[in-house]
């Protein structure tokens, strides 16, 4: 079978993805209804309601937001009965038809339109309902009676009001008397008022989220005999929607059964569209030959294991992730499948106490569960450390050897290649002769490299930190942490998934207090000097929130931030003044990184605190990273760097400490600093 330009009929079926949006979305709807429900003025929540519904109506097909919607009025009338159900009923109504309308381009006058179409059909039906159910109509108008005396009552209290309060009361008999009049008017001025209600203040934010551009989605899957093996690309190319040069170009690449194929490249180098080429995706020029099509997600298909690990689980338990979107009758040996990637005994575990290696291991078990011919991990090992990462790269090599089927690992790590069958190398879309060379960084030379270090600005005595403190749920991140940072300081904190590095991370920042003891900045709180400590996460785009480059530094600094100070930062970590104009989705990881540094170095902060800086970047950018740290702490600025990867930061750090279980257990110089 031959992939050409043709484009293949799309399943009806709704895909993973659109289903996780249905079940994510109709939460958030049902969580705000119900709070819109019981707590006292809070009712504006309801057309807040609306948006997670508008959302899903905006950026996916309208059967996505029909699952959403009878997703969330079921759980919405288990959870809290009808009113609560009928709210995010007709917050899915609508979000759905101003999502819709801006999906399609429409205006406000066609959205009233459409309004005024829906809302007598409404009436219509409950009108039907209500003539067929005596008993359900009897209860209905009774509410009504009751409702509009107690209406009368409370006017009656202001003697202003009385004329008004009697003539309402003298009107109740002719609205039961027309009842249908009543409901289908009441229907339709409802809907048409409630859709005008939410254009106006939904419309801004649907019109703000449309800018941001929607991550580039894995193909859906489609139909035909499902058989993605053995692969052939010719000549392939892919160029995206507005872009000037074709991320893939010529490529020519056979994958059979039995195969553990490498792929390495540069950011950008086309690494991440080849895994998408090969899982279905359509090539703008050349062929893909394969017996059937590609399955993505398909039992006997292709399966993706993604870089973060957390972001590919749904189940609450890990037995119930590993068959999460598995048809109801298909038949899974979770406990063979999860011994199989080492999590055996686990299937009853909650997965949010999963390390981040635990976590990978739980995605290739649920990507085994739908028997894949071809498995794919796109970095699947950026965000473990070094134990986890060996076992995972092992795990995979072997699979194999194990099963019918061939596995693909995209990578940046020299170590994992040594098991791959063969390695490709992507340049600039085009495949290259591998060297090995390239995948060594040149980093700052520690002999020749000299900092100064100050006084001590940033102390912790005996800090702990516990999860959920004083519930059943209890978790103890840290406990008896003592620390002191310098001025100018170097620190790198080492230590395994879990062992409270991130914990550590947020409270050096201020952003979490410890449950005991004192962390304080020259003297004071932390917590009480927030900003004087920055904070780069680990995944950088979710700390971008504006549009373009410039934007996000200035709003990073606060109203007092001109185009002189954003200047200023972008030199401080080496970025280009012409990318002041870019948009953040444009930009490569490496670059994303030092837009977020120079967003905290724009408030001139005094420690920076980066939670794995190094992670999914290639050897070149993981050199331009190292030197802007280096540069920044000859500034006097002091930088801890939170890593499992310690290839190169030794040049920028003279300290490092190692957690484990939530304690230092070592603390080590590397080198002298001047003071």
């Amino acid at each position: 079978m031959t992939e050409s330009r043709t484009e293949h009929r799309t399943s009806t079926a709704l895909t993973p993805v659109e289903l996780a949006t249905a079940a994510v979305m109709s939460s958030f709807a049902v969580a705000l209804s119900v709070v819109a429900m019981v707590v006292p003025l809070a009712t504006a929540l309801q057309i807040v309601a609306a948006v997670p519904m508008a959302v899903v109506a905006q950026r996916h097909r309208t059967r996505v937001l029909v699952s959403a919607a009878v997703a969330g009025t079921l759980v919405a009338f288990v959870a809290a009965g009808w009113s609560t159900a009928i709210t995010v009923a007709t917050a899915a109504l609508l979000g759905g038809m101003v999502g819709r309308a801006k999906r399609l381009g429409h205006g406000l006058f066609r959205v009233l339109v459409t309004s005024a179409i829906v809302g007598p059909a409404i009436g219509l039906v409950t009108v039907g309902v209500l003539f067929l159910l005596a008993p359900l109509r009897e209860l209905f108008l009774k509410t009504i009676e009751n409702t509009i005396e107690g209406v009368a009552r409370l006017m009656s209290r202001t003697e202003i009001l009385i004329p008004a309060a009697d003539t309402l009361r003298s009107g109740v008999g002719a609205v039961l008397d027309n009842w249908w009049w009543w409901i289908l008017g009441t229907a339709i001025f409802s809907i048409v008022l409630g859709v005008f209600f939410t254009w106006l203040i939904l419309g801004a934010i649907l019109d703000r989220l449309s800018t941001i551009p929607v991550a580039d989605h894995l193909p859906a899957a489609v139909d035909g005999v499902v058989a993605p093996l053995p692969v052939r690309l010719n000549n392939v190319g892919f160029s995206y929607n507005g872009s000037r040069t074709a991320a893939l170009q010529g490529l020519d690449l056979t994958i059979d059964f039995g195969e553990f194929v490498a792929v390495v490249g540069h950011n950008g180098s086309g690494k991440s569209t080849l895994t998408r080429i090969l899982a279905g995706r359509t090539p703008t020029t050349g062929t893909v030959d394969r017996p059937g099509v590609a399955g993505l997600g398909l039992a006997g298909g292709t399966a993706v294991v993604l870089q973060r690990p957390e972001s590919q689980i749904l189940g609450s338990r890990v037995g119930d992730d590993v068959v999460w979107g598995l048809p109801a009758d298909a038949e899974t040996d979770i406990d063979a499948l999860l011994t199989e990637v080492g999590l055996g005994g686990m299937g009853a575990r909650d997965t949010s106490t999963l390390s981040g290696g635990e976590m990978q291991r739980l995605a290739v078990a649920a990507a085994l569960a739908r028997r894949p011919a071809l498995l794919i991990a796109d970095e699947a090992t950026t965000m473990v450390d070094a134990a986890g990462r060996a076992s995972l790269v092992a795990l995979l090599a072997d699979l194999p050897t194990r099963h019918r089927m061939s596995v693909v690992l995209v990578t940046h790590q020299e170590l994992e290649t040594v098991a791959a069958d063969r390695v490709v190398h992507l340049h600039g879309g085009a495949q290259v002769q591998h060297s090995a060379e390239w995948m060594r960084s040149a980093f700052l030379d520690p002999a020749t490299t000299h900092f100064r270090a100050g006084p001590p600005i940033l102390t912790l005595r005996g800090v702990g930190h516990t999860y959920n403190r004083r519930t059943p749920w209890s978790q103890l991140a840290l406990t008896g942490i003592d620390l002191t940072v310098h001025a100018g300081d170097g620190l790198l904190v080492l230590g395994g998934n879990g062992s409270g590095k991130s914990t550590l991370a947020w409270i050096l920042a201020g952003l979490t207090k410890p449950s005991t003891g004192t962390a304080d900045f020259e003297g004071s709180p932390v917590s009480d000097n927030v900003g004087v400590v920055g904070l780069a996460f680990q995944h950088s785009r979710l700390q971008l929130q504006r549009r373009t480059v410039a934007e996000d530094i200035a709003a990073a600094g606060g109203p007092e931030v001109g185009s002189v100070h954003v200047s200023r930062a972008m030199d401080a970590v080496g970025l280009d003044r012409l990318l002041a104009g870019r948009e953040i989705d444009s930009l490569s990881g490496g670059q994303m990184r030092r837009v977020v540094i120079a967003g905290l170095v724009v408030n001139k902060p005094r420690v920076l605190v980066l939670d794995e800086p190094l992670a999914g970047l290639d050897p070149p950018g993981r050199t331009d990273i190292i030197g802007v740290l280096g540069q920044l702490r000859r500034q006097g600025i002091a930088i801890i760097v939170i890593s499992h990867d310690i290839d190169g930061i030794d040049s920028v750090c003279d300290r490092t400490i190692t957690l484990a279980g939530g304690r230092i257990t070592s603390e080590t110089t590397t080198r002298g600093v001047a003071s």
